[in-house]
């Protein structure tokens, strides 16, 4: 049987609309295309951070979001997502060297995103067509996996 290597880098997009099945869609996503390059080694991470980007993009926006999967080779995973929001969430607005404040205990949100400075390998965000106040296009998070595995398996 001959397979073929797809070329690298390799890349998936998906428009999300604002609907709070939006985050198991994107991480069913994200599983099936790790799964058909041979990433399993970055899935649960990447599942991980993806579901707290696209809950947030829900929560904070009343519009749609994007993922966008880049595999970049050598086992390596960014993604991104869109959302409506021009306004940059640390640890995204600052070098990956900042603090992250923790979540007070006993809270139901505010772990997510230092969850990303956690086991994310790089992030990043950046406002898109910033025209001032309210006019902007929203903004691109980012982050990038892989060449290892960080996350202890998260399956049940």
């Amino acid at each position: 049987m001959v397979t073929v290597a797809p070329p690298h880098p390799w890349v998936y997009a998906l428009r999300l609309p604002h609907d709070p099945r939006a985050v198991r869609v994107a991480r069913v996503t994200m599983r099936a295309a790790l799964d058909g390059h041979g990433m399993q080694d970055v899935a649960d991470a990447a599942e991980l951070l993806t579901s707290e980007l696209v809950t947030n993009a829900y929560r904070h926006t009343n519009g749609p979001a994007s993922l966008r999967l880049t595999g970049l080779g050598g086992g390596r995973l960014r993604v991104g997502v869109w959302d409506s929001d021009p306004r940059i969430p640390a640890p995204f607005d600052r070098s990956g060297g900042d603090t992250v404040p923790l979540a007070p205990s006993g809270a139901e949100s505010g772990r997510g995103l230092g969850l990303v400075r956690e086991y994310a390998d790089s992030w990043g965000g950046w406002v898109l067509g910033d025209d001032g106040p309210g006019r902007g296009a929203g903004k691109l998070l980012w982050f990038e996996v892989g060449g290892h595995a960080r996350l202890p398996l998260l399956r049940k």
